[in-house]
């Protein structure tokens, strides 16, 4: 079974229908019926049972598994060794990032770097999505929190301020009130968020009007007038549409962490980008 067996048989037992594996691999629906059939003919075992729900691993099919992800995780670290030994600053990087920091705090970086290194191209994907360091997904990530994983570089980048906004044409709230207003907060389903909590005890008479994952679909809901929104000074602080409220204390900050795989440290164009991320970005 050579490693693109593996692929084919991994997504299938991943994803659990064709369909669904063929998106993954970016190649058709046909394509991976045929070379799962094939591979099952070769191995002269079955290794998926046909349902109406999709399809599941036989025992035979369980059996291996394991050693697939073995030669999954081994293929991938070489793939990762292979990138980070790359000194020319050309090819692609990945960043992945939260949707307002890519959008609000990156560009100025990017811009910088791309102009410096034009022969690399960037990739930027955002969302609450955490996309895999270890798999390659991207090169580099920024997140609210440390990494868990295992063999990633990570540093501290930034103590982020976040600030509470208001439509610019609406009165403020007194603190400790907030009776007769309305807030727009992230969606606490996620997880905790320390300033959702603070911003809720700052104005115990508020309601809550709107709930988003996307900071900038906060911003844009405050701008329209629906309520007080906290968001990070970099978001808050371009919308021409908002003013910044004062209630007696600023709300709690947020640590951004950047984390690269250990396998990719030689990488130039990595290097590179962190370098620039580092000097434009840090505190």
């Amino acid at each position: 079974m050579g490693w693109s067996d593996v692929r084919i048989f991994l997504a299938v037992a991943r994803s659990g229908t064709l369909g669904a594996a063929g998106r993954l691999l970016k190649i058709s629906h046909p394509t991976v019926s045929r070379r799962l059939q094939a591979l099952e003919e070769a191995t002269g075992q079955t290794l998926f049972q046909r349902t109406a729900d999709g399809y599941v691993l036989t025992e035979e099919g369980a059996a291996v598994l394991t050693m697939a992800e073995h030669m999954e995780e081994a293929a991938l670290a070489m793939e990762r060794r292979l990138a980070g030994d790359v000194q020319k600053l050309e090819g692609t990087l990945r960043i992945s990032s939260p949707d307002w920091f890519g959008a609000w705090v990156l560009p100025p970086v990017m811009a910088r770097f791309s102009k410096a290194h034009p022969d690399v191209d960037i990739e930027v994907l955002t969302g609450t999505r955490l996309f895999s360091l270890a798999q390659r997904e991207a090169d580099v990530a920024f997140r609210i929190l440390p990494f868990a994983e295992a063999d990633i570089v990570q540093r501290r980048l930034i103590q982020m301020p976040y600030g509470v906004y208001i439509n610019a044409d609406l009165d403020v709230p007194e603190p400790g009130k907030g009776a007769g207003f309305s807030l727009v907060t992230m969606d606490t389903s996620l997880g905790a968020f320390p300033d959702i909590d603070w911003l809720k005890q700052k104005l115990p008479g508020a309601k809550v009007a709107l709930k988003s994952n996307n900071r900038n679909v906060q911003a844009q809901m405050s701008c329209a007038g629906v309520g007080i929104v906290v968001l990070p000074r970099p978001v808050g602080d371009q919308q021409s549409r908002l003013k910044r409220v004062d209630l007696g204390e600023a709300p709690p900050p947020r640590e951004i962490w950047m984390g690269y795989h250990r396998d990719v440290r030689r990488s130039a164009r990595l290097r590179a980008f962190v370098d620039m991320a580092v000097s434009m970005l840090a505190n």
